[in-house]
Order: C-alpha cells, then sequence, then structure tokens
C-alpha cells in the first residue's frame, strides 16, 4: 500500500487566496446511519478528526444538516482553536426531517440564520468557505444569491461556492459574489458534470468532488480493480488518484468516521497514475 505523501498531490487556492492541499476530508461520515443523530462510536469519530491535521490534510467540508449540526459540533469540540493554515468549509440550505430526509429551504432569513448558528458550532469568528448546498427551487434564484452577497459584505464568510449546480447557475450567481467553488457529484462512474468541472477549470474555481468513491460503487470495476493491482492499492486509492489527475481544479473530499479509512483514503495522494493508467480507466466506465 502506497504510504501518505505529504503534499496531498498538490495546492490550490480557494477564492484566489486560500491554498489547501487538494485531497481534502468530508465530515459527513461523522454522523449516525442515514446522516442523522450521534456518530455509534463518538470517540472514534472526534479521533478522525484529530488525526485529519495530523495526515497532513487543511481542508475539511462539513455542513449544517449533517446531524443535523452534529458534524459541525463535532469539529468545533474537536479541532477548535484550529491549526494553522487548517480550512473548515460548511455549506447551509438544507433542513432535515429524520434519516436521509433532505428538504430545500433558501430563505434568505434562515440561510444568515444558518451561518450565525454555524459559526457558533465551529468556533469560528467567520466561515473561509460557506456554499449554498442546493438552490431552493421555490425562491427567486437571484434572493438566495444577494443574500449571500451580503454575507461576504458583513464578514460573515470569505468566500461563497454553490452545490449541485449548472453553468448557468454558476454564471448567474457570479453576477452577485465570485463564485470561489462548486461541489458536484462527481467520481469516474458519475460523469455528469464535466461541462460544469471544464467551466470551474477554465474560471479558475475549485471543483469539490461529493462521493468521490461513488458511495462505493466504484468497487466492482475490473479496470479499477487490475489497476490497483499494478499499484499495489485499493480500488478506492485508484479513484481518487484518478480524480486527482482529471483536473488541477479538483478537490475530492472523501469521507469516513474511521481513522483506518481515512489513513487509507490519505495514502492515494502518493499514487501516480501513468497518462495511460489515465486514459484507461477514462474509457471505460
Amino acid at each position: 500500500m502506497p504510504t501518505p505523501d505529504a503534499s496531498l498531490s498538490g495546492t490550490f487556492a480557494i477564492g484566489g487566496d486560500l491554498p489547501v492541499h487538494r485531497l481534502g476530508f468530508g465530515a459527513m461520515r461523522i454522523t449516525g446511519r442515514g446522516i442523522w443523530g450521534e456518530p455509534e462510536d463518538v470517540a472514534e469519530a472526534k479521533r478522525t478528526l484529530a488525526r485529519v491535521p495530523e495526515l497532513g490534510i487543511n481542508f475539511i467540508d462539513t455542513a449544517d444538516s449533517y446531524g443535523p449540526e452534529v458534524s459541525e459540533r463535532l469539529i468545533g469540540e474537536a479541532l477548535a482553536p484550529y491549526s494553522k493554515g487548517m480550512i473548515v468549509a460548511t455549506k447551509a440550505g438544507l433542513t432535515r426531517t429524520g434519516p436521509d430526509l433532505w428538504h430545500q429551504v433558501g430563505r434568505p432569513e434562515y440561510l444568515e440564520q444558518e451561518v450565525h448558528m454555524s459559526l457558533r458550532r465551529l468556533k469560528l469568528e467567520r466561515i473561509d468557505l460557506w456554499q449554498l448546498h442546493r438552490i431552493d427551487s421555490k425562491v427567486p434564484r437571484d434572493e438566495q444569491f444577494d443574500a449571500i452577497k451580503s454575507f461576504i459584505a458583513d464578514g460573515l464568510i470569505r468566500h461563497a461556492g454553490l452545490s449541485e449546480v449548472s453553468v448557468d447557475d454558476i454564471k448567474a450567481a457570479q453576477k452577485f459574489f465570485p463564485v470561489a467553488t462548486v461541489q458536484n457529484r462527481y467520481n469516474f462512474t458519475a460523469r455528469g458534470s464535466d461541462a460544469v468541472l471544464d467551466y470551474c477549470e477554465a474560471n479558475g474555481i475549485g471543483f469539490i468532488a461529493w462521493a468521490p468513491l461513488g458511495s462505493g460503487k466504484v468497487k466492482a470495476h475490473a479496470t479499477a480493480e487490475a489497476l490497483a493491482r499494478k499499484h499495489q492499492a485499493s480500488i478506492y486509492q485508484i479513484a481518487l488518484a484518478w480524480l486527482l489527475k482529471r483536473s488541477p481544479v479538483m478537490l475530492p473530499i472523501p469521507g469516513t468516521g474511521k481513522v483506518s479509512h481515512l489513513e487509507q483514503n490519505t495514502a492515494a495522494a502518493a499514487i501516480q497514475l501513468s497518462d495511460d493508467d489515465f486514459a484507461t480507466l477514462s474509457g471505460s466506465r
């Protein structure tokens, strides 16, 4: 198995002024089943969080709806005050009514409340990267974007991003604030956001890939299995290595609530896929 690389496959400057190692950590899985409630092993979840900066990871992605509130609270408890250079990004715009149940709420007053609540739970004075979790179809899009503009102007957040959006959505938002990142589902078996990724790369926008391991679906993939044997790695590590090679603006955020899985994911940064390896995997979905 490859050993972790301290460089974590290079850096990307979010918003042009927040350099992060490109392989980050997604904090959704430090909650209970169905992303609801407390994790089964709170101590292990906190150990996992504590291991994140030890491995050189300085970009954590979470959301107010993970738990809800649980992920943000545990991050604040385990890591605040944060080590120098650590960037904790969060999101708002989804509410919860039970395990695996998600509902869009994009009213400006609700989003503003959640910014303040996230600041409290994360123990921050300003959120370096705040993202609109979903554009609420029940609220005019421009009203949501204008609210985000005010959060930046008021000093509550430094940079803003969007999640699960189209190129048209990004262009509309850019009329109100600089879009620093876009977070869409993306992995080598799910590439429906290729056009969005290409737009992000052309415009210096960070592309945060959620579900970078396909929620486990990449496991039974013959081409990935062959590459895993070649590199003496796991299929999941190959999936992450493919993402890191796909684009310089790519920021994968594999998530887990266990230290062992975190260490395995981090080791993917040491894998150097050749151009042929990349092309072979890219051509087989």
